[in-house]
């Protein structure tokens, strides 16, 4: 009986962690701002749904699922492709890679860019991607109204990299920044190193950005690594690789922590200097830290879980107790003497202390020893 409810115990207790993980909220709401989705929604979680073409570089940036919808409003029509990610770093570099020179900045999610009818934003780790049938002065209000509708990751995922704030801000080409995490992003941005000098295997990040200057463009390319000890052992290879590739032409590196800094295009050498001095890596950057205290942190949670387990086991006790002991009185109620209480069957040693004094021997007695 004990072991049963042993078993029980054991099985409320671990019942939690064997549940299966719930569900990805839906990435789009049915209404916002006026607008009411019309038709079938398309899901999936293939990278090739949502772009043919870019699905190598949908999932180098961390790509979970993809939702597709129309919506109406007022003989309107709106079109919008939704792609999530793992993490807020994701969207970014999705954006930045999606993001085209023409477009105009918006003020919308946490960034977006427009152009004509298409505007282009995410907020968190879901990149949007809207195409409106006839534009009105309230079109960037309405999707500022889905912005926030869309769902937010939770703790640190939906902080954004700090690595693009590194990049000089002076003289940057408009919509020229690109957050690259892989080979095909690096490619695909056209950075004047190659994805073997860098090395991802490293856990490296790039942001890169062009620059003008009175001799001509030149590109600004901010590489980070783990440790400054890796960055210095990179530096020196990508040294000694562009110091035998004449057609590098101008190129200038530096080192900030462990932070690589690379300056290569039609620059000055003065210029070069500058932007690389712009480059200073600060120690104290905790935007992506942890802030609060999560539920698996929080001691007063611990407390609470203590009380509760606690309770849990004293009620199983109680539980587990007045059931054996009703057993054994039912038991012997239906069955007496035939289960519990049978005295032939039981082994129980008594002294019987109380006849110890009727059987010890009096000195008065006949046959006790006298003095003659």
């Amino acid at each position: 009986m004990m072991r049963f409810f042993f078993s029980l115990l054991c099985l409320v207790l671990l019942a939690p962690l064997t549940l299966a993980a719930p569900a990805s909220p839906a990435i789009l709401p049915e209404t916002f701002a006026g607008w009411q989705r019309s038709g079938a929604v398309v899901r999936s979680q293939d990278a090739a749904v949502a772009d043919v073409t870019g699905a190598a570089l949908l999932k180098e940036y961390g790509f979970t699922d993809f939702e597709s919808a129309t919506y109406t409003s007022d003989g309107r029509k709106l079109t919008i492709k939704a792609a999530r990610f793992a993490d807020a770093s994701g969207a970014l570099g999705a954006f930045s890679s999606y993001r085209i020179p023409e477009m105009l900045k918006e003020n919308i999610g946490d960034q977006s860019a427009s152009a004509n009818e298409r505007v282009l934003f995410f907020r968190g780790n879901v990149l949007v991607d809207a195409v409106f049938e006839g534009l009105t002065a309230m079109s960037a209000a309405e999707l500022r109204e889905l912005a926030r509708a869309l769902p937010l990751p939770g703790g640190t995922a939906a902080n954004l990299p700090t690595l693009p704030l590194y990049l000089p801000r002076q003289a940057v080409v408009k919509n020229s920044m690109r957050y690259l995490l892989g080979p095909v992003a690096m490619t695909k941005a056209a950075v004047p190193l190659s994805p073997e000098l860098v090395d991802f295997s490293l856990s490296a990040e790039l942001a890169t950005a062009e620059y003008q200057s009175a001799a001509g463009t030149a590109t600004v390319t901010v590489i980070s690594y783990p440790t400054p000890q890796i960055a210095a052992e990179r530096l020196r290879g990508i040294d000694a690789a562009k110091q035998n590739d004449e057609a590098a032409g101008t190129f200038h590196t530096r080192r900030s922590g462990p932070l690589v800094v690379v300056v290569a295009g039609n620059m000055s050498a003065d210029d070069a200097k500058k932007l690389l001095g712009a480059v200073n890596y600060d120690a104290k950057v905790t935007w992506d830290e942890k802030t609060y205290l999560s539920p698996r942190d929080n001691p007063g949670n611990l407390i609470v879980g203590v009380i509760l387990l606690t309770g849990i086991v004293l009620a199983f006790a109680l539980i587990s107790g007045v059931a054996f002991g009703g057993v054994r009185i039912l038991l012997n109620r239906l069955f007496p003497g035939r289960v519990f209480g049978r005295p032939g069957q039981t082994e129980f040693i008594s002294l019987h202390l109380d006849r110890i004094q009727e059987r010890s021997p009096d000195p008065n007695a006949s046959g006790s020893i006298k003095n003659s």
